[in-house]
């Protein structure tokens, strides 16, 4: 991974959650664990047509360097629009991430 293809930056964002005073776990901010440099692999728009009608997915898949701890659950942030992650692959032995995301919404 060459550090001039990193043009991009990211956050990964993770949701907290806090006890609303009664014992339930409610979802509370979202703290971010790290903002990255990345490679934009891909970005796409696709359309699907559903059982509740047609329906558009936003996908970008980004390359990151290694970093620890990364989940499904978490989220992540670029260009002002929040991405689910949707699958996170390895790249070599801890060299590099890929982030496979869809938009929020």
């Amino acid at each position: 991974m060459r550090a001039g293809k990193l043009t991009h930056t990211v956050k990964v964002m993770r949701p907290t959650y806090v006890d609303d005073g009664f014992g339930t776990m409610v979802p509370g901010p979202v703290s971010v664990v790290a903002t990255l440099r990345a490679q934009l692999v891909e970005e796409s728009t696709d359309e699907f047509i559903r059982n509740y009608g047609g329906s558009t997915e936003r996908v970008r898949i980004f390359r990151v360097r290694w970093i620890d701890g990364i989940t499904l659950a978490d989220q992540i942030e670029h260009d002002g629009i929040e991405f689910n992650l949707k699958q996170i692959k390895e790249i070599g032995r801890r060299r590099g991430l890929e982030l496979r995301c869809t938009a929020n919404g």
